[in-house]
């Protein structure tokens, strides 16, 4: 069996958050984890009362929060701290943001239902405890970037402002501005 860690002194959480490859079971990212997932539940109720009153949770929760952003719960995070979001921004409901790598949301973008943004990846190659590893890459989208219901953004991804992601669309490569892409994987169909 490869050992991927020889001579490396890092936690496994340390590692991750370099984007190398780490064991997904550190229990530093475990307990984070929980705090997410906590802050998750409490935003998705305080939401439910009165959408003002969350916000402090969501701010508690992300990296940043710019001003009148509007995410729609439930919000699914792995941490929620290496998330940013820019003014103006609007999140329907349903946003799955895996974020082991930083997720950047640019200003006055608009994500539908149900979206994913993933940035964790796993090696390919069959090697014992293959399923054990994990690395990650981080998602950028630029300012006014419109991504449509069910879209799926992968690992490493970079969407350029002014762009539009069809519904349903799994974006696996970097998309340029002012283009409207569409499909799986997802393939520029016109400029804007």
């Amino acid at each position: 069996m490869t050992d991927y860690f020889a001579g490396d002194t890092r936690t496994n959480r340390e590692r991750m958050l370099a984007g190398d490859l780490y064991i997904a079971d550190d229990p530093d990212s475990a307990a984070a984890f929980l705090r997410a997932l906590q802050l998750s539940h409490r935003y998705t109720a305080a939401y439910v009362e009165d959408p003002g009153s969350a916000r402090p949770i969501l701010e508690e929760l992300l990296g940043a929060v710019g001003e009148d952003v509007d995410v729609r719960p439930p919000l699914t995070v792995d941490y929620g701290s290496h998330i940013t979001i820019g003014d103006g921004t609007f999140i329907n409901s349903g946003l799955t943001a895996l974020d082991v790598a930083a997720i950047m949301i640019g200003r006055d973008c608009q994500i539908g239902p149900n979206v994913h943004l993933l940035t964790p990846t796993h090696p390919v190659d069959p090697q014992p405890r293959r399923d054990k590893l994990e690395a990650a890459e981080p998602i950028t989208i630029e300012d006014n970037v419109w991504l449509g219901g069910g879209a799926i953004v992968l690992p490493g991804v970079r969407i350029g402002e002014n762009s539009v992601i069809g519904a349903g669309a799994v974006v696996t490569k970097d998309v340029p501005a002012d283009v409207v892409a569409v499909g799986n994987p997802a393939r520029v169909l016109r400029s804007v």
